[in-house]
């Protein structure tokens, strides 16, 4: 039985991964800063003793080591870990300020990273693994407003590529998923704070994506899926486009 690892999984696509994980049998460990919604989760599913939630904030790496510590005490393993956690502030480089900065690296890149660095000497002693990276479209030049996102979403292709190549040696698979405009409760949640409804979005989204619409929450999971399978074995450093055609 594998053991799946999400940084997040409580909304959004990192939710659809916990649910299709679920129904082929996997245990699933996956973390917010909801702790409300995370119980809910788990109380709502059939499968409660496959689920494990950790409360964690990833502005700061403090609770890093104690989520991995917690998921191996709790299923023994991890066979897989998707990066899907990441925030998408609004700002230019002339606007961008120190606190957004640092907040938008902490999240989308050190939390990451120093995850990894756990996750990874148990995949090493496994001689085993699948690692996910969720990326975006952002990363080769970004839009004049996401700069820092930008920024991060480059470096973890980077990452993805300097593990498959190290790590390949022990069992280990890394691979990049590109995931397009999607309508995630953070997207909708931003769009409306800038007087853009739900409909309005998807309206004005269909005639910039040349596949007619957005991404919806389930569009990446069975590349996700596959990558996380037996069915990938001998996949690693790889990056596939999951945009509708998008590419900024």
């Amino acid at each position: 039985m594998k053991t799946v690892m999400i940084l997040g999984g409580t909304k959004g696509v990192g939710n659809e991964i916990l649910k299709s994980c679920l129904a082929k049998g996997y245990n699933v460990s996956f973390c917010g800063r909801d702790e409300r919604k995370g119980k809910e989760i788990i109380q709502n599913s059939e499968d409660k003793k496959k689920l494990y939630f950790h409360k964690i904030d990833l502005t700061t790496i403090d609770g890093i080591e104690a989520y991995y510590d917690k998921t191996v005490n709790r299923f023994g393993k991890i066979d897989a870990l998707i990066i899907y956690s990441g925030i998408t502030p609004v700002a230019s480089i002339t606007e961008t300020n120190e606190e957004t900065f640092d907040t938008v690296f902490n999240v989308n890149l050190k939390a990451p990273y120093f995850l990894l660095k756990h996750v990874l000497k148990s995949m090493k002693k496994n001689q085993s693994g699948s690692i996910v990276f969720f990326g975006s479209a952002h990363m080769d030049y970004g839009q004049e407003d996401r700069t820092a996102y930008a920024l991060t979403k480059s470096s973890l292709y980077t990452l993805s590529n300097h593990i498959a190549h190290h790590y390949a040696k022990y069992g280990i698979r890394s691979n990049y998923l590109v995931m397009g405009w999607t309508n995630t409760e953070g997207e909708i949640n931003l769009r409306e704070e800038e007087g853009e409804s739900e409909n309005e979005l998807k309206n004005r989204a269909k005639d910039i994506i040349p596949m007619g619409r957005m991404l919806n929450p389930k569009d990446p999971v069975p590349a996700v899926m596959y990558f996380i399978s037996d069915s990938s074995a001998m996949t690693t450093g790889s990056l596939i486009r999951i945009t509708g055609g998008e590419y900024i």
